[in-house]
This record gives structure tokens, C-alpha cells and sequence, in this order.
């Protein structure tokens, strides 16, 4: 018989007797049925002979003290057969055995065995070599901040942090106990968890509030970490903070968090970005920018125009005649890195520089210029499109 049927079959309800009968009223009941349902008694009767190897299961359990409060612990823990979906699922039971999850088998079809002692043991200190097994536990995740440069934040860079976090106290070893040697909380038996019922059939599980958790009890409590088994301490760690990042990024550094307890993994480490302006390029996505003045007459008459990048040489960039203010051109591959290694790119914008002193030689040629164009008016469009609206 597997475990998973030892812990949902009620014995109790197939004897016929309330959970809390003496041991002479469940020999009682068993003598009354077994007679009844005998397969001496009852020769080709199938179901007979099926209700009397049930009836001789639940005696097997009941009728030993030993394997009785064992029943009743399993039960308690798992919500009398709580292994069974609750409303809104599927019908009948989970398909495995729960040996599998404590590391036993269910002993034989008509006999324990001794199995159970085996399975149950960590759970309920009951081991065949009466050890105790606390659970390994997580370490705490710890949330940081770090502000970067803008050209830090879009090459990546390699930043100290320092950290305050729940390690080990090393007063007392991370046992809570002054003396070194903590005991089983006797309320979780070690693994740090109380089931509770949740309706449905479902059993679920709560930090215990007696250990808070961590499984041990000190007797005499660490007057460095009162019992806790923790203590603050700082460390200064160096951080690679990857090319790209954005200003409120949140960054998860797997497994460089606080240690964990009894072979736990550590916890993560989350690092807050911030970035700082730059005074001449800003960013929009993977896209760097940047606004670029150039004179009336390279936007009237075309030609070449450095443009400088973040970290890199100037690029050159070809303005079209004509070129109007605020026209924004791209340098391909000059932006910041993306996820995938590449690069964005760097966005241009033209601004038309208008000069606000000029000497007698340009306002001669700027007054021809004018002369020249008398005839334009470069808002008569406007006005047109103002008088159709």
C-alpha cells in the first residue's frame, strides 16, 4: 500500500468508530465486522473479501499505537487527505506517491513494514536513526541603489557597492544559541512550517510562529542575535552594471543576495539604476541625440558638418541644400548598446545658427540677398491654408 492511500483513507470511518475510541472499542469493532465479513463466511463474495481486507488494513493501523498517532499526525499535517483538488478541479486524486516526496516507499500491499517509520521519521523526528532534518532556507533578497554617469550607464561599468544585509552571526555560528546547540522547534518539528486548512481539501503552509521559520529553537538565546541566528553585517562588493541601462532600471543579480541557512541558496541582489544628464547628448530608447548648429548658409547651400559622438571620433555628416531648421538626420551605429550587443544610433538634429552680431561686409551681402528674393513670401501658404480652415 502506497502512502498517499495510508494518508487519504479514513480508518476510522471504515471501523465504524470516532477518532478519539479507546483501544478496546476499535478491537471491538474490528471483531464484529471481521466476523461479519469473514470469506468463510461469505464464499464467492467478492465484495465481501474486499471489505474484509479493508477492514483488516484499518485495524493494522488503528490497533497499533505506534502506526496510530502516526496516521493521526499525517493527517493533521496533510488535511485529512488533503491531497485532492478543491472546488473547480479536477475529480479524484493527485497521481503520485507521497513516499517519493520524503525520500520512501509505501511499504507492501496488507503490511507497513516499518516504511512508514522510515518516511515519517524526519517529518516527526521518528528516523530509524533518530536524526532530525531542518530544511535548508533562502537567503534574504537586498534591494540597492546605484547612480551612474551617462556615459557609465551606456558603456557598462564595474561600481562598488556597499551592502547591508542578514548574514550568519558569527557570535554564535548562525545557530541562535550561545552555547552552539539549538533544538528542534516542537511545534514544526524541524522543517519550519505549520499546515493549516484552506478549504477544499487543500492543506497549506505558514511560517512557523514559534521559530519564525528557521526550524531551531535556542535554549539559551545569543545575546548578540537574541536568538535569531542572524546579525547585520556590511560588505563592499564590486557590481558589473551592464552596458545600456536605463535612469530607474531595476537590475536582478541572481545569487548575490544573503546567504542562506544550512546549505540555502543566497538570496538576489536588486540594483536600482539611476543616470545623470549629459550636457550634450540625451537618449531616447537605444537612440543617442544630439542637436548640432550649423550657419544660414550650410543650410541654404548644403555641405559637410562634424557632429561629435559619446566616447568616439567626430562622424561627418552631408547636409542637403536646403536643409531646414530642425531637420534630424542619423549616424548609424553611434547610439547605445543594446541587449543583443549592437548598437543604435545617433540621432541628429539641425539647428540653423542665427548670428546676433554681424559685421558691415556680411549685412551688405545679407541686404543683396534680400533684394534679391523680394518677391518670396515664404508665409503666404499660411496664410492661404488660415483663410481655407
Amino acid at each position: 500500500m502506497s502512502t498517499k492511500d495510508f494518508i487519504e483513507k479514513d480508518y476510522y470511518k471504515v471501523l465504524g468508530v470516532p477518532k478519539d475510541a479507546t483501544e478496546a472499542e476499535i478491537k471491538k469493532a474490528y471483531r464484529k465486522l471481521a466476523r461479519e465479513f469473514h470469506p468463510d463466511a461469505n464464499k464467492g463474495n467478492v465484495k465481501a473479501e474486499e471489505r474484509f481486507k479493508e477492514i483488516s488494513e484499518a485495524n493494522d493501523v488503528l490497533g497499533d499505537p505506534k502506526k496510530r498517532k502516526e496516521y493521526d499526525e499525517a493527517r493533521a499535517l496533510f488535511g485529512n487527505g488533503g491531497f485532492r483538488p478543491g472546488p473547480g478541479g479536477a475529480g479524484g486524486s493527485f497521481n503520485f506517491d507521497l513516499g517519493d516526496l520524503f525520500g520512501g516507499g509505501g511499504a507492501q500491499s496488507g503490511s507497513f513494514g516499518g516504511g512508514l517509520g522510515d518516511v515519517f521519521g524526519g517529518l516527526f523526528n521518528r528516523g530509524g536513526a533518530g536524526t532530525t532534518r531542518t530544511q535548508p532556507r533562502r537567503g534574504q533578497d537586498i534591494d540597492t541603489e546605484v547612480t551612474l554617469s551617462f556615459t557609465e550607464a551606456i558603456e557598462g561599468a564595474t561600481v562598488p557597492l556597499r551592502m547591508t544585509s542578514q548574514q550568519p552571526c558569527k557570535a554564535c555560528s548562525g545557530t541562535g544559541d550561545k552555547n552552539g546547540t539549538p533544538r528542534v522547534c516542537p511545534t514544526c518539528v524541524g522543517t519550519g512550517q505549520v499546515a493549516r486548512g484552506s478549504g477544499g481539501g487543500f492543506s497549506l503552509t505558514d511560517p512557523c510562529p514559534d521559530c519564525k521559520g528557521r526550524g531551531l529553537i535556542a535554549e539559551h538565546p545569543c545575546l548578540e542575535c537574541k536568538g535569531s541566528g542572524r546579525a547585520k553585517s556590511s560588505r563592499t562588493m564590486q557590481v558589473r552594471i551592464p552596458a545600456g541601462v536605463t535612469d530607474g532600471q531595476r537590475i536582478r543579480l541572481r545569487g548575490k543576495g544573503a546567504p542562506g541557512e544550512r546549505g540555502g541558496p543566497a538570496g538576489d541582489l536588486y540594483v536600482v539604476v539611476h543616470v545623470g544628464e549629459h550636457p550634450v547628448f540625451g537618449r531616447k530608447g537605444d537612440n543617442l541625440t544630439v542637436t548640432v548648429p550649423v550657419t544660414f548658409t550650410e543650410a541654404a547651400l548644403g555641405g559637410e558638418v562634424r557632429v561629435p559622438t559619446l566616447g568616439g571620433p567626430p562622424v561627418t555628416l552631408k547636409l542637403p541644400p536646403g536643409t531646414p531648421n530642425g531637420r534630424t538626420m542619423r549616424a548609424r551605429g553611434k547610439g547605445a548598446v543594446r541587449k543583443d550587443g549592437t548598437r543604435g544610433d545617433l540621432l541628429v538634429t539641425v539647428e540653423v545658427s542665427v548670428p546676433k552680431d554681424l559685421s558691415g561686409k556680411a549685412r551688405d551681402a545679407l541686404e543683396a540677398y534680400r533684394e534679391a528674393t523680394a518677391g518670396e513670401d515664404p508665409r503666404a501658404e499660411l496664410f492661404e491654408a488660415a483663410k481655407g480652415a
